[in-house]
């Protein structure tokens, strides 16, 4: 079974996003995006902006975000984005939405900024309520956070978008997965902490009665790849090259594709990745050229 890779990219990219991934989104099955409005003072992106131009400046890729913050939008007008998303594309987009967790944005904005466990328990009433608009015409909605009454989210897609949630908070969080998701977004730091995760989903899934192999498990890396170490090493004293933090990857063509290999055979049915030396493209073309073929025969 082919394994789909998708590309990430940075929000702080801005202005150099799309030179970057005119030149190295080609061979990827698929393009995800970042939801925020500041951090640090950094200039960034706004996610669903770049979303939309990408849908209509790559008409092959599947398209989404890694991931939107609930919070940012109301859940029945986001509804109603996804859905005119879905039927301007031809069915390649993918709802990927989170709980949101950067406090220092909502202040900043305005958002309310309640707790972990009622950010995620408006997620959890968000995705039904987003379903309900995209089957019922009117579409009425009656829950704790939120409330509608004679929606009509025309057109109504005809293929559902699949609907991704990403975190890993083990309470929570990975209850909604169970309860509402099709795929499942999650930021790879280690297998042992992998496989916790999925251990601690299967059990949220047999208690709402889910099928964990029911859901897809969508595995975001961080990479840094080179010809050999001597060029790895190199690459890692240029100033333009990020760090990749807990669970990125770095290595050559075949390390890199020996330790995704490893993922996948974990239970990882999609990756996701993005690159420490972006937009600079000759990481994401070596990765490209390289490792995607190993990873097509996984």
């Amino acid at each position: 079974m082919s394994v789909p890779v998708g590309l990430n990219v940075w929000s702080r990219l801005v202005e150099e996003l799309f030179p970057y991934l005119d030149q190295a989104a080609a061979p990827f099955d698929s393009l995800w995006f970042p939801d925020h409005v500041q951090y640090n003072g950094h200039k960034v992106a706004e996610g669903w902006t770049i979303l939309s131009y990408a849908l209509a400046r790559y008409p092959g890729k599947l398209c989404g975000h890694e991931v939107l913050c609930n919070s940012f939008r109301n859940p029945a007008h986001l509804a109603k984005m996804a859905a005119t998303a879905q039927a301007i594309s031809g069915g390649r987009f993918v709802l990927g939405i989170g709980a949101g967790w950067n406090e220092e944005e909502y202040l900043a904005y305005g958002w309310p900024y309640p707790s972990a466990r009622v950010r995620i328990a408006q997620l959890a009433e968000a995705i039904p309520l987003i379903r309900t608009l995209w089957r019922d015409s009117p579409a009425n909605f009656e829950g704790k956070h939120y409330q509608v009454a004679g929606v009509h989210c025309e057109p109504r897609p005809n293929l559902m978008p699949p609907v991704m949630v990403g975190g890993a908070g083990e309470q929570y969080l990975l209850r909604v997965v169970a309860q509402h998701a099709d795929w499942w977004n999650y930021g790879f730091r280690d297998a042992e902490t992998y496989a916790h995760k999925q251990n601690v989903l299967k059990e949220h899934c047999r208690a709402v009665g889910r099928d964990f192999a029911e859901i897809t498990q969508v595995i975001r890396v961080g990479i840094l790849v080179a010809e050999n170490e001597a060029a790895l090493k190199q690459l890692q004293e240029q100033p333009h090259v990020r760090p990749l933090g807990e669970g990125g990857i770095t290595g050559t063509p075949e390390q890199v594709a020996d330790q995704l290999l490893a993922i996948v055979q974990q239970g990882a049915r999609r990756l996701t990745v993005h690159f420490a030396d972006s937009p600079h493209p000759d990481g994401t073309r070596l990765f490209a050229e390289r490792v995607l073929p190993a990873l097509a025969t996984a």
